[in-house]
């Protein structure tokens, strides 16, 4: 199953790692590190500010959708689709 991360963006399921939101990722040190050392494979989705990060295998995107939108999304799908 993919799921739709922005923009004309989608991301296959079992690819996400994490949806962090907004201010957790502002908040946290751990995440402003993680942010800031893969600057180069990050996806900016969002033509004003981002609500959410998404973590993927392969990249990071900045999503303009809210980590509650995206996990909602997510959670239509069943187990044997991981």
């Amino acid at each position: 199953m993919y799921i739709h991360v922005g923009e004309d963006v989608l991301v296959r399921a079992k690819d996400i790692v994490a949806i962090i939101d907004k201010e957790s990722s502002s908040s946290s040190p751990y995440a402003e590190e993680f942010l800031r050392r893969y600057e180069s494979e990050a996806v900016n989705l969002s033509k004003s500010g981002f609500k959410s990060v998404v973590i993927t295998t392969e990249k990071v995107y900045f999503s303009p959708l809210s980590s509650s939108t995206l996990k909602r999304r997510s959670g239509k799908m069943t187990v044997a689709e991981f």
